[in-house]
């Protein structure tokens, strides 16, 4: 059963009352790339928890000595029903996607990729860069727009500085910060935030939004709630407030948050849909359009999907195989 309301009732605690069922989520080792893999830690998604807000996907790397693993070499590879958040704290990366757009990641700047009905990117170190170093990001999009034209945006937000903080809103909107990118998906919020050491830093957030706090560089507490280095703090809707305390090291955080996103989402690989049928269509179409499998009859006539690609680039990822199951939906 999928929930339509796009925002559910809340209980709103008073003002400046602070939301204590803070839950910590600790990240999972993945291995991204060749012999010689980049290690991501993973803390969205989980069996636990597969949303916050539209967020569902959070990887988090380095800092990663390129010498010793390569960096990030990901290959031409697709996505639907999602858009992409690279947001870097050292290096640099050559993103190259299919709707024409090239552009360099690099550290404080935002780099958004709307997949909609479809697109194909690759993510490429480079060669100059030593260390490397950031999170990237995914949201799902929601019914209304997920079938939409794929864009792609840059931003660079200004810092604003605060007693015990200085803050880069990248996407919505905090602190009378305002990201002027058009997500396609309402109310949503990411910025990081670097604190100085010791600080204690009380932030107005939306009462309706459920909250995300990424220990990027050290532990941090959330509403009182220890966070260690690396794990994901999420914060139900109710409160108006939220309250983060660095190490006597200082911290920097990411920090996320949304309204529930209200439907139910399949998520296998790089696709986003709906139900296990729409998965398999995605895959298909994908494997049809980039050579690794016949083409159906019933393609032809039909708009590609995931579009061209200049041919001078890496060989594209082949999808894997899909499981002998039908894929389950998340809440």
């Amino acid at each position: 059963m999928t929930n339509l309301e796009r925002s559910p009732d809340v209980e709103v605690l008073d003002a400046g009352e602070l939301c204590t069922d803070t839950e910590v989520l600790e990240p999972r080792l993945v291995p991204l790339g060749g012999p010689r893999a980049m290690t991501v830690y993973r803390t969205l998604p989980q069996k636990q928890r597969s949303l916050v807000g539209a967020w569902c996907f959070l990887d988090h790397y380095g800092p990663d000595d390129v010498s010793e693993t390569g960096g990030m070499q990901v290959p031409r590879h697709p996505h639907t029903g999602l858009a992409t958040v690279s947001w870097l704290f050292s290096g640099r990366i050559d993103h190259l996607d299919s709707g024409g757009n090239a552009a360099a990641v690099v550290p404080g700047e935002l780099n958004l990729m709307i997949a909609g009905r479809g697109i194909t990117h690759q993510e490429l170190s480079d060669p100059a860069t030593t260390t490397l170093h950031g999170v990237q990001l995914w949201y799902a999009m929601p019914d209304a727009t997920r079938f939409g034209e794929n864009a792609f945006a840059h931003y660079e937000p200004e810092p604003v500085q605060i007693p015990g903080a200085t803050v880069r809103v990248f996407i919505g909107s905090l602190l009378d910060s305002v990201s002027p990118v058009d997500t396609r998906t309402p109310d949503l919020l990411g910025a990081e935030l670097i604190l100085d050491p010791g600080a204690v830093v009380r932030l107005p957030v939306r009462a309706d939004f459920e909250l995300a706090v990424l220990a990027e560089s050290d532990d941090v507490t959330v509403n009182g709630a220890a966070v260690a280095h690396r794990s994901l703090a999420y914060v139900p809707p109710g409160s108006d407030t939220i309250e983060i305390t660095a190490s006597d090291a200082g911290a920097r955080i990411i920090l996320l948050g949304g309204v529930p996103l209200g439907e139910q989402i399949v998520m296998w690989w790089n696709f986003v849909g709906r139900d296990h049928d729409e998965i398999v269509e995605f895959r298909r179409r994908y494997q049809a359009e980039l050579g690794f499998e016949p083409t159906d009859p019933q393609d032809v006539g039909k708009r590609a999907l995931f579009g061209e690609f200049p041919p001078d680039q890496p060989k594209p990822l082949p999808a894997p195989a899909l499981p002998g199951v039908r894929l389950r939906p998340r809440e």
